[in-house]
């Protein structure tokens, strides 16, 4: 058998191999929500919102992190309205003491898990309340919209501190969790009225229209294609809101009709300092710095959300 020459294969001619297409591989489509992380990695607002939030969650679950001092330790002997020593930092006596003799900085430190803690149980309450009430309402129309939205602008109508101030009225003990009740008992009406515009408008979607004909169940329909595509604007809405419920926390422990002893709370703190702004202005100072601090981070993070998942915005 004669043995097989192989030949090298002929040069290709460049110009010949630069007229050639070439291929080029396809980007993948990204969603709203990958649009929407690719928008918020390059925004400062959402970087620096949270990054102040991490420390704000880190400090709730893990005060000792921060400090080793008691909250509740008193020393009047020694600590009676002891003036700030900012060149300790991070030290017991670095924010001063209040008027029973307790740290400033301890209790700044616990007092985000109050705070923190109310406004995320507030959140998640008002969000699946809510959100269920809408859409329900939005997506059947009819009769059940109607008492449904009835139902929310009764709860709409009413005043919001003014009803948690009534509400917290029947609760002997005011702990965390009957504050949260308080303020998710009337804080779930605009969730509600967001996510049942979202429906209606996601309802009359080609997906939905086609697999309402596929034959489709009803609670497939709801949980399946309408709720993923509706929960953009819930999200910032919620994300805004929950700033709302620690500042509604922080203004019912001022008012006395909030957290009492012994929880902690930047609220009362401020009201403790209030009496004596004059002798010693950092007992009310350093609470509220920390409360704005976090009612800004939350609006913030928010903000760049609500402008991330926007298409007008792009």
């Amino acid at each position: 058998m004669p043995d097989v020459i192989k030949t090298a294969p002929a040069t290709e001619d460049p110009k010949t191999a630069a007229a050639e297409p070439v291929a080029v591989k396809a980007e993948k489509a990204r969603s709203l929500w990958g649009d929407a992380w690719v928008d918020l990695r390059t925004n400062w607002y959402f970087v620096i919102s949270s990054v102040l939030i991490l420390i704000l969650l880190v400090m709730t679950v893990f005060p000792g992190l921060f400090t080793g001092a008691s909250p509740t330790f008193s020393d009047l002997a020694h600590h009676f309205l002891g003036k700030p020593e900012l060149g300790k930092v991070g030290s017991t006596e670095w924010l001063g003491y209040d008027g029973q003799g307790r740290s400033v900085y301890a209790r700044v430190i616990y007092g985000a898990r109050a705070s923190v803690t109310v406004g995320i149980a507030v959140t998640a309450l008002v969000t699946v309340f809510g959100g269920l009430i809408g859409m329900l309402g939005g997506y059947f129309g009819g009769w059940i919209d109607a008492l449904l939205s009835g139902f929310t602008n009764v709860f709409l109508g009413l005043p919001f501190l003014l009803g948690a101030m009534v509400v917290l009225q029947a609760f002997t003990d005011r702990t965390v969790w009957s504050v949260t009740l308080a303020l998710a008992f009337l804080g779930w009406t605009q969730i509600a009225r967001v996510m049942r515009g979202a429906v209606i408008t996601i309802k009359q979607a080609d997906y939905v229209q086609a697999a309402r004909a596929l034959g489709a169940g009803t609670s497939r329909i709801l949980f399946k294609h309408i709720l993923p595509n509706a929960m953009a604007p819930v999200i910032v809405v919620a994300t805004i809101s929950l700033g709302v419920y620690i500042s509604a926390e922080a203004t019912l422990s001022y008012l006395g009709l909030g957290l009492a002893d012994p929880a902690i709370s930047w609220g009362s703190d401020i009201a403790a300092g209030s009496s004596q702004i004059r002798v010693a202005p950092h007992i009310l100072l350093y609470p509220s710095i920390m409360l704005s601090i976090t009612v800004l981070a939350f609006i913030m993070l928010g903000e760049a959300v609500r402008n991330a998942l926007d298409p007008k915005s792009r």
